[in-house]
């Protein structure tokens, strides 16, 4: 069939293949609303108007009979996929040709065609594509064995639907595609279907799901087992999330990190700490590693139950063990005792944790200095500061500029500008506040040619706005130098 003859036929004829045997004919899905006239079904009644005329011009183009699957695919994927005005038409294209007499779409052109229509989130077009599949499948299937490509279409439809909560969507396709394959679905497509109804909350569903994969003979996997156990836990049901990682286990499947972290929170949420540090130290003896995530329900549960010495400990313990993950931030734990006043052994922590390789945070450790700051260990907020410059760990100017001023507030002005030029040295620029503490301390400590110095640096950088504000600092060095 000629393309001008399918332009002019009668727009309530549906398309169809000429010669037997014949194909299901697809729904034509309008496409989105345009200020032009859209083309229904690239079929008219009536006259063409410029976008019609443009779109026909652009087929012979680009797209000259008799063309294959693949001319079809590069054609939809290079050209009318970037196309402004057509990009839009692709299913329409895609159904014009499953009507011509001497093509016949394969497991390419629909993988491509399904993947692009769940992207866009084109679901009515997706549902009909998928059962038009399922009447004409791809010639791959024309022997004995079905396309190989034939569940990937399907699963990546079926994660689309789900991830949007059209579960119903989600079980049709799965029907139709078991109907299609060789043999039974794979565990991931069996996942898929199941977290899809836990995300929805639809428990009871994800639990027959998972029967029908225990009937269908499919094996479970970890993920399987993962997914409901996190949904036990959230319905409140420990004690069933419980015997199925019990169950788990029996079937010689491993546990992993993500389940563990499942199952310390749920004993965190019944307020089973015990049980849920025992577990810690269970995927300790099964060699399982520990994950960020591990580390902060354990460290974060048992502060917020009042518990920071605990966490403290376990902490270091897990440190010393050398299972403590890298990157992990116990910003919350110095958050903790900071809070409380307990900056001192906040520090301990530190210097543990940090002799150990576990570099603590730059949030961690400015809360640090603060706290260390608030309780008058100046000293020691000092060295702290002095071996986060020296780890380029740079704070920020707030938290720098507050140091200093509590440094020369107790007579260590030229410690203070001792630490500004190595902060200066590692990225962190003096601003006009860091200045005015510096010269402000020179000038109570009687250092009238320190103090000159760094008001020298001041003018050079532009930090000192007009001529009244140099003679008072200068006034203010000179008095200094009188008075000695």
């Amino acid at each position: 069939m000629g393309l001008k003859k399918l332009l002019n036929a009668n727009s309530k004829k549906a398309l169809q293949i000429s010669t037997p045997p014949p194909l299901s004919p697809i729904p034509q899905p309008p496409p989105p609303p345009t200020h032009l006239t859209p083309l229904p079904t690239l079929t008219l009644s009536g006259h063409h108007n410029h976008t019609h005329t443009h779109l026909l011009r652009y087929l012979n183009a680009h797209l000259a009979q008799p063309f294959t699957p693949t001319h079809l695919l590069h054609f939809l994927k290079s050209k009318l996929h970037h196309h402004p005005s057509f990009t839009h038409f692709d299913f329409h294209i895609f159904n014009w040709a499953s009507t011509i007499d001497s093509f016949r779409h394969d497991h390419s052109t629909f993988e491509w065609m399904a993947r692009t229509l769940a992207i866009s989130h084109r679901f009515a077009d997706l549902s009909s594509l998928l059962q038009f599949f399922a009447s004409n499948p791809c010639p791959c299937s024309d022997g004995i064995f079905s396309c190989p490509r034939t569940e990937p279409i399907f699963r990546f439809s079926i994660n689309a639907y789900c991830r949007v909560g059209k579960l119903d969507d989600a079980v049709v396709a799965f029907e139709s595609m078991k109907k299609l394959i060789d043999g039974r679905p794979s565990v991931a497509l069996y996942n898929i279907l199941i977290h899809g109804f836990v995300k929805c909350g639809k428990h009871d569903n994800a639990l027959k799901v998972f029967d029908t994969m225990t009937k269908d003979r499919v094996k479970p996997d970890v993920y399987t087992f993962n997914i409901l156990i996190s949904s036990y836990c959230r319905n409140s049901q420990f004690g069933l999330a419980l015997e199925l990682f019990k169950e788990m286990r029996e079937k010689g499947c491993s546990p992993n990190v993500v389940s563990f972290n499942t199952l310390i929170r749920g004993f965190f949420r019944e307020r089973k700490f015990d049980e849920g540090v025992s577990m810690a130290y269970e995927m300790i003896e099964l060699g399982c590693e520990f994950s960020s995530v591990t580390c902060e329900i354990l460290v974060d549960g048992l502060c917020r139950e009042g518990r920071v010495s605990e966490a403290c400990e376990i902490l270091i313990d897990f440190s010393r063990k050398g299972v403590l993950p890298n990157g992990y931030d116990y910003y919350g734990l110095m958050e903790a005792l900071c809070g409380k006043g307990n900056a001192g052994r906040a520090l301990e922590v530190v210097d543990e944790l940090w002799g150990k390789g576990n570099v603590p945070s730059l949030i961690a450790c400015t809360t640090l200095i603060e706290g260390l700051r608030r309780l008058g260990r100046i000293d020691e907020a000092f060295r702290l500061t002095e071996r986060m410059l020296k780890e380029s760990i740079i704070p920020d100017s707030v938290t720098f500029n507050c140091l200093l001023q509590s440094l020369c507030d107790v007579g260590r002005t030229v410690e203070a500008n001792r630490l500004r030029l190595l902060a200066s040295s590692k990225g962190l620029d003096s601003d006009g506040m860091t200045y005015s503490i510096l010269v402000s301390g020179f000038t109570r400590e009687r250092k009238q040619k320190e103090g000159e110095v760094v008001v020298d640096e001041m003018l050079d950088r532009g930090f000192i706005p007009n001529i009244a504000t140099y003679n008072r600092l200068m006034d203010g060095l000179a008095n200094a130098r009188s008075s000695v």
